[in-house]
């Protein structure tokens, strides 16, 4: 059973993290929100979110932010260098700042936005960070709940605009490799849901759709769905990898992105989304997603 206290968002000015938000609400939760001082969080405030200023890198600030709280869902992510101030210190410093002070605040339940097969990974950085907030989560004894979704087919897809324009995914690496897939709103809300899903601490939960699909499926699926051919640009993979080795260490992101693709080629990268069905429903199917994905953007679907 849940309490009365409000749930905070980690990350909550994000993409994703401002989905989670209108999740919560939707479930009838109150929601806090931790934002970055100099952060604008007026869309939050506008939303009814109660904002406190914090940051991961500041423990007590954490701390503060968890007052009171019932439970802490973070979906921030510092090598996406989405805003300014990312940095992979986020990833590990930051994550393991909100451990301990989930630890030492007594939250009922933490939900870390975690990565699929980030536990087969220590050659991908981003990746194996995740792995790492987990295992602090579970060294510090906090009934935590690690969601491992697959990759955003929402925003890899989108590097450049709507690629149904043109009619043309862009893609690194084969685009014949089935790999899992996820929404972002989808994600959203099986993190609001996990809030209070009746599963055991330190419970793991891999998150896709009903089965992996490659990237010339998407174009095929798209096609069918718009009545027109949509096409895979395929950039060779070994291009980002050199260009990984010429930037060096100047360029960690370069390296990271390479070495996450060079593990999507191995065609590992795939959920077993058994306990995602038994815990939040059946899992979307490709097609499904697929058509969500294109009238998001605006496009019309064949009858």
């Amino acid at each position: 059973m849940s309490n009365e206290g409000p749930v905070l968002v980690v990350g909550g000015t994000g993409m994703l993290g401002g989905k989670v938000v209108s999740a919560l609400q939707a479930n009838g939760k109150k929601v806090r929100a931790l934002v970055r001082p100099g952060s604008d969080a007026a869309g939050l405030q506008r939303a009814d979110v109660e904002v406190v200023r914090g940051d991961m890198l500041d423990p007590e600030s954490l701390l503060r932010g968890m007052e009171g709280a019932d439970a802490v869902i973070t979906t921030a992510a510092g090598y996406t260098r989405h805003s300014k101030g990312d940095t992979a210190d986020i990833d590990i410093t930051g994550n393991a700042n909100l451990a301990d002070a989930a630890a030492r605040a007594g939250v009922r339940r933490f939900v870390l936005t975690s990565i699929l097969t980030c536990d087969q990974t220590p050659g991908v950085p981003h990746f194996w960070h995740k792995r790492l907030a987990e295992d602090r989560l579970e060294d510090q004894h906090v009934p935590f709940v690690a969601l491992r979704p697959g990759a955003f087919l929402d925003q890899v897809a989108r590097f450049g605009g709507d690629p149904f324009v043109k009619r043309r995914l862009t893609w690194f690496g084969s685009d014949q490799v089935p790999m899992t897939f996820v929404l972002t709103s989808d994600l959203a809300g099986y993190l609001a849901a996990a809030v209070d899903a009746d599963v055991a601490p330190g419970t793991r939960i891999d998150i896709g759709w009903d089965r992996p699909v490659s990237m010339h499926e998407i174009a095929d699926i798209s096609g069918r769905l718009l009545g027109e051919r949509i096409s895979v640009r395929s950039i060779p993979a070994g291009l980002l990898r050199a260009a990984g080795k010429v930037l060096g260490p100047a360029v960690p992101l370069t390296r990271d992105m390479s070495a996450m693709i060079d593990w999507f080629q191995t065609g590992k990268y795939v959920a077993d989304t058994t306990r995602q069905q038994e815990v939040f429903g059946p899992p979307p199917t490709a097609e499904d997603a697929v058509a969500r994905f294109l009238t998001g953007l605006g496009h019309t679907l064949r009858k």
